[in-house]
């Protein structure tokens, strides 16, 4: 017996695709069979399993612990909960590795599977592999058996571990997704007034999709504080690996702005540790963590890649724009968007700041948000490199860390490939808006010497 995925399922960071077009059961039961092979192969003998609220998730469940089980490994099954629940088993649990169902903040059709494999991240030639071992039916056969437990209390009791916040009036959105349960009774632990939005789990998304970058879903959550008069709000994505926030005036906090207030706690405990941020990062962020004495280090978007390269360094801390923040402070070096909430209230709490003040202390930036555009997977990685040849020949100051960064007097603009879409991906910053204006019109200049042109 042998499988073929649907060549775009398999993506850098995990896999994902389309429910019913590029993704289904016998792609759910092969990912559990291969998975479980390797698992097995490496001497372990169990795998947790864990499941975002997405309509599709149980019967994809359901073929992924049949395909474990098959493999001959056993089957931990946590059930319904937050990505970073699985990720919490996968730590504590007598298991060699881990996957969840989600579909993350995508829309609510699609799905997929976030892998953890030997407390690390399972992703690029792992994923490769397993694809290949798929398509060769290069399967162990076993019977495993199938445990199935409730992990969500000793979750929120981790994510309380060593709480020393104040008590603050704070909104929470967890827009249907997968969060909702553990933010009730997290918000139940913890002091203070707390206003909880759409905390039912339901995969139709009814209210607002679950993805807290994009500016439009957080009107529910920047009304609740408004009105409220509350302290600040904090909205997740889909599966809560993510976290979103807005301040006491509504204005939302952005991934890499919410790295600097962590940075300046954890630096404080940690003088010259290293701190990690993506490529698309503000240059504020980068300059804020080394006036603070920290060692700041860029690197590629994705949460598996700076998972990884924390290890490798030893980082106790890691965020991307996107909200992925990275906790190796006192937890487990996993994006939790949960945890990053808790986080915030202890961090304020330590810089007796208020949110809204730590905002306000931050430098104003002319700024796009992240513009995606359309280009065939056969041209993306070949336009980027061929903006690096034509900058480096002129003399650009460019970091080809993942794409092409380039800086000027003007500020900085990127340029790179999507790994997960057939896509370009940019983004700008300026120290105001006429130096913007010039910095995207060399980027478009750059895209259309490769003949693309930017919607």
């Amino acid at each position: 017996m042998t499988h073929s995925f649907h060549p775009t399922l398999l993506r850098e960071y995990d896999m994902r695709g389309v429910v019913g077009e590029t993704l289904g059961e016998k792609d759910a039961y092969a990912v559990g069979r291969t998975f479980g092979t390797l698992v097995g192969r490496a001497g372990g003998s169990a795998v947790a399993v864990g499941r975002d609220g997405r309509l599709s998730s149980p019967i994809l469940e359901t073929a992924l612990v049949g395909g474990l089980t098959d493999s001959g490994v056993d089957v931990l099954r946590i059930g319904l909960g937050p990505t970073p629940m699985l990720y919490h088993a996968e730590a504590e649990r007598d298991v060699m590795g881990g996957s969840q169902i989600t579909g993350s903040h995508n829309p609510r059709d699609h799905n997929g599977f976030k892998l953890v494999f030997q407390h690390r991240p399972f992703f690029g030639e792992d994923i490769q592999k397993l694809g290949a071992m798929a398509a060769a039916g290069d399967w162990t056969e076993g019977a495993g058996r199938v445990e199935t437990v409730d992990l969500l209390d000793a979750y929120v009791a981790r994510l309380m571990q060593g709480f020393d916040g104040r008590a603050f009036r704070i909104g929470w959105d967890t827009g249907n997704g997968a969060a909702g349960p553990a933010v009730e009774k997290l918000t139940q632990l913890l002091p203070g007034e707390h206003h909880l939005l759409f905390t039912e789990v339901d995969g139709n998304f009814p209210h607002h999709h679950p993805d807290p970058t994009e500016d439009r879903n957080l009107a529910d959550l920047r009304a609740l504080v408004r009105d409220n008069k509350l302290d600040f709000g904090v909205a997740f994505d889909g599966d809560g690996d993510r976290i979103g926030v807005v301040d006491g005036e509504g204005r939302a906090i952005g991934g890499d702005q919410l790295l600097s207030i962590f940075a300046e706690d954890v630096l404080k405990d940690r003088p010259g540790a290293t701190i990690i941020a993506d490529v698309k990062a503000s240059q504020a962020l980068f300059d804020r963590i080394e006036a603070l004495g920290g060692a700041a280090l860029m690197w590629k978007t994705g949460h598996s890649l700076i998972k990884s390269k924390m290890k490798e360094t030893g980082s106790p801390l890691a965020g991307e724009m996107t909200g992925h923040v990275f906790f190796a402070d006192d937890y487990y070096g996993f994006d939790d968007g949960l945890y990053a909430a808790v986080r915030l209230i202890r961090t304020v709490t330590r810089l007796d700041r208020s949110v809204t003040d730590l905002r306000d202390a931050m430098p104003e930036m002319a700024n796009t948000p992240e513009l995606r555009f359309p280009v065939v997977e056969s041209r993306k990685f070949a336009v980027v490199d061929e903006v690096l040849d034509r900058l480096r020949a002129a003399g650009a100051e460019v970091d080809d860390t993942d794409g092409a960064r380039v800086r000027t007097a003007d500020g900085w603009w990127l340029l790179r490939a999507s790994n997960t879409q057939d896509a370009l991906v940019a983004r700008a910053e300026a120290k105001d808006a006429d130096a913007l204006v010039r910095l995207v019109a060399s980027l478009d200049s750059q895209l259309a010497e490769s003949g693309v042109i930017r919607a």
